[in-house]
């Protein structure tokens, strides 16, 4: 792993020896198993991240992306695939880069499913300004990779379509022991990793096997997918977590809502949810507020995203924590008031601003979880 002279010099103020930095990815992170480790249970709320936070960085490795979580304070995270799987060797995937099945540095970007509120329907404002036009995405930013940006699958080229059986044997014959050695070295630094995302609904049994054994060797409590519609994929998806005593939470955006789950819910006790309450505000807050969803599901979900969205009537915009309208402040006081062991992660997606970076960002997004956990409960216990 090379290292440029910034780097070099950002290591050095950091307290890492020379030595450690001029060797191997071990010496460079035993190094940092020996220096302080990042604690960001607050008041009894682990306050992680999912690591597509850091995906505008340019190192995408398993090593950058611990670096990335350690500056940030940030002691457990939901693990995005791609990182996992090129620390273990994976042959490329026909992914959107950053590692096999991952995401590649992009920017902030929104995520709409096309659930929203339309665009041209909007009249309000936020703060005084009129909404832009097209402020509410009407579209998947984000579409899975051989999707087309209408839902429909994409062909596949045939050099794809060897990438993906590469893959996919490589899936179904690794040893376990590169993941147990990258959970030793995120552990070693002082960062769990409570889930990881890879899961796809269409994988074979083969593969699931495989997603669910890379959980447990990362010593996940949930692996994390995008909710499927189809019942049959929810009920064979939970049965494998049943099976594996691993949970598999699914993360919606703005089709959450206080109903959203209650398929999956039904149909296995291996289904859990890990909504995202940015874009559950942004969709409107339909059925409850964020505390009631918390209130009623709180035994069936695995973590949760946080991130500070406006509603629709104001434009559906994402921006810094502590200027929108998600109730960041008493969804975790809630949480930490009745002693709930779900993590909150944070998920960087609004704009950074010029002359910082994404590590800084999910900082800022820490010392304001950490603020409003020390400020007086507002939130009752009901």
């Amino acid at each position: 792993m090379s290292y440029t002279r910034r780097e070099f010099g950002k290591l050095a103020i950091a307290g890492l020896p020379a030595a450690a930095v001029l060797g191997s990815s071990e010496s460079i992170f035993g190094a940092f198993a020996q220096s302080a480790k990042p604690n960001s249970v607050i008041n009894g709320v682990q306050i992680g991240a999912i690591t597509y936070s850091y995906r505008s960085m340019l190192d995408q490795s398993a090593e950058a992306t611990l670096k990335y979580v350690v500056d940030s304070g940030i002691s457990g995270i939901e693990l995005m695939g791609g990182p996992v799987e090129s620390f273990a060797g994976a042959p490329a995937g026909p992914g959107r880069g950053g590692g096999p099945g991952g995401r590649g540095p992009g920017g902030g970007g929104r995520r709409g499913d096309g659930a929203g509120p339309d665009p041209a329907t909007l009249t309000a404002s936020w703060n005084g300004k009129a909404c832009a036009p097209g402020a509410v995405a009407g579209g998947r930013a984000d579409a899975p990779p051989g999707r087309g940006a209408g839902g429909g699958r994409a062909e596949m080229t045939p050099e794809q379509q060897e990438q993906v059986n590469k893959l996919k044997q490589w899936r179904t014959t690794v040893s376990m022991e590169p993941f147990k050695k990258l959970r030793k070295m995120y552990n070693d630094a002082g960062v769990t990793i409570y889930a990881w995302k890879q899961l796809n609904p269409n994988m074979s049994d083969a593969e699931f096997e495989y997603i669910f054994n890379v959980a447990e060797a990362l010593g996940c409590t949930h692996t994390t997918l995008e909710l499927p519609t189809d019942e049959a994929q929810l009920k064979r998806i939970g049965d494998f977590a049943m099976k594996k005593k691993i949970y598999a939470a699914y993360h919606t955006h703005t089709q959450g809502s206080m109903t959203a789950f209650d398929k999956a819910f039904a149909l296995s006790k291996g289904n859990k949810a890990n909504i995202d309450f940015g874009h559950y505000v942004a969709a409107g807050n339909v059925g409850g507020t964020p505390m009631q969803f918390l209130e009623k599901y709180h035994d069936r979900i695995g973590s949760f995203h946080l991130k500070d969205r406006t509603t629709p009537e104001h434009c559906a915009l994402n921006l810094a924590w502590g200027t929108g309208e998600t109730p960041i402040k008493e969804i975790l006081q809630m949480v930490s008031k009745n002693k709930w062991k779900i993590p909150a992660s944070i998920e960087l997606e609004y704009d950074i601003p010029e002359g910082s970076d994404a590590v800084k960002e999910v900082r800022k997004c820490v010392e304001y979880c950490r603020t409003v956990l020390s400020s007086p409960s507002t939130t009752a216990s009901r």
